[in-house]
């Protein structure tokens, strides 16, 4: 499977470059600060899909200078969107029918969860709601000294359903997730660094230089080895002792099979 064409992702807000390794998905619609649309998840769930084996870091960015403002409020209105499914219908709509379209929004964001790659989200300005929970998705955050993070949809009479909640308990604990949703309050740079909603706190104007030496460090080591050990990270939430123990010895004879036959 490839990547969608040029012309498709620009009609989805989107834009990739491909440097060796290093697959970088460009939110591109920075006159509405990269407002999500379902074309939009729609067109990153697409792009997760044809992600080859060889690559091993995606980096997702926001073009212009906020990271993603969250979901169009276009959908809000009750006329919706041209061509999508309004919000009204999708509240006139049998569970099963609900369920299956929330579900197919969520997979534009589930597949930055792939041990094969780790993901970085490099957040600047905005990360409002559907754009808190899209950096969420990603293993790890690089904020920039502007960045202002948001959990808009309680505000809206909403819930956040695009697979940010569980990311945001694991970062920050079930308190303070829920001060920070149910207040809708704006997190800034620093707090969220404190937090440990990002890995990185950087200079706007370093942003790019540190982008690239974290990078060059994730693709140092091999391969299987990383992808391995994010494996092993995710699930250990999960297992109790005794299972994860017993997934590192199944991980670590894939590694000594592989290492072995490569000599």
């Amino acid at each position: 499977m490839s990547y969608p064409s040029t012309d498709e992702l620009a009609a989805a807000g989107l834009a990739i470059a491909v440097d060796g390794a290093v697959l970088t998905v460009t939110l591109n619609r920075p006159d509405v600060r990269n407002a999500q649309t379902p074309a939009m998840w729609r067109g990153l769930a697409a792009i997760g899909a044809a992600v080859p084996a060889d690559v091993r870091v995606v980096v997702l960015r926001g073009a212009g200078a906020s990271f993603s403002a969250g979901l169009d409020r276009s959908m809000l209105s009750p006329g919706g969107i041209e061509g999508e499914v309004s919000f009204p219908q999708m509240a006139a709509a049998p569970e099963a029918e609900f369920d299956a379209t929330v579900a197919s929004y969520q997979a534009g964001f589930t597949w930055l969860r792939n041990p094969q790659f780790v993901s970085v989200a490099v957040v600047q300005g905005h990360a409002v709601g559907a754009g808190f929970q899209l950096a969420l998705a990603c293993d790890l955050r690089v904020l920039a000294d502007d960045a202002q993070l948001c959990m808009k949809e309680p505000a809206l009479g909403l819930v956040p359903d695009l697979t940010g909640t569980k990311p945001l308990v694991d970062a920050v604990g079930y308190a303070r997730a829920l001060e920070i949703c149910a207040t809708a309050r704006w997190v800034q740079a620093e707090e969220a660094y404190a937090l440990g909603l990002g890995q990185s706190l950087v200079g706007h104007g370093d942003l790019d230089d540190h982008v690239a030496a974290l990078v060059s460090a994730l693709t140092a080591a091999p391969h299987g080895a990383v992808s391995a050990t994010k494996a092993l990270l995710q699930s250990a939430g999960d297992l109790d002792l005794t299972e994860q123990s017993s997934a590192e010895r199944a991980a670590q004879r894939g590694r000594f099979v592989d290492l072995m036959s490569a000599r």
